[in-house]
């Protein structure tokens, strides 16, 4: 069959529906490459743009980006911002509010990302994905103000970045 004859097809499925498969083949041990969906993790991941590559773990810390079930069928991909024992605490890199979860709730974590329509993965193991998020970590208290200035201003003038 020569490519002009191959026609893509995609198919969307609700996260409710398609997330719980993703987790039970994660606990198989697989990795699992996931088209984001929201705007949560702004300014570093976009909306049906960039991928997550997941796996599951049992070693979580603060700063991981996590999967995770925070309500019965609602799902996040947001970083750990503490952990306390059992209860965990996510936000989201362009929410300004926190979300809470269980340590079993966690589906899997981040070990890198596609950004940008690129095939090379960011690992989140490397020295560019660690100096991002140290330093939009440390702004959470001017974030507000970036995200406002990133979405109203940077958005319009110059698109996605």
């Amino acid at each position: 069959m020569s490519k002009d004859n191959i026609e893509t097809i995609k198919k969307t499925f609700s996260n409710a529906l398609l997330l719980p498969e993703i987790a039970n083949i994660l606990k198989e041990g697989h990795t699992v490459t996931l088209i984001l969906r929201g705007y949560s993790m702004r300014p570093f991941l976009e909306d049906n743009r960039d991928k997550a590559l997941l796996k599951k773990t049992d070693c979580i810390k603060v700063g991981d980006a996590v999967l995770a079930e925070i309500l019965p069928h609602k799902f996040v991909l947001h970083r750990i911002v503490k952990i306390n024992n059992d209860a965990i605490t996510l936000r989201g890199d362009g929410n300004l509010s926190d979300e809470h979860c269980h340590r079993n709730d966690i589906l899997g974590t981040a070990i890198g990302f596609y950004r940008k329509g690129r095939n090379r993965v960011d690992s989140t193991d490397g020295m560019k994905w660690k100096v991002y998020s140290f330093i939009w970590m440390s702004l959470y208290p001017i974030r507000r103000y970036l995200l406002a200035f990133y979405r109203r201003i940077w958005i319009k003038l110059f698109g996605i970045a």
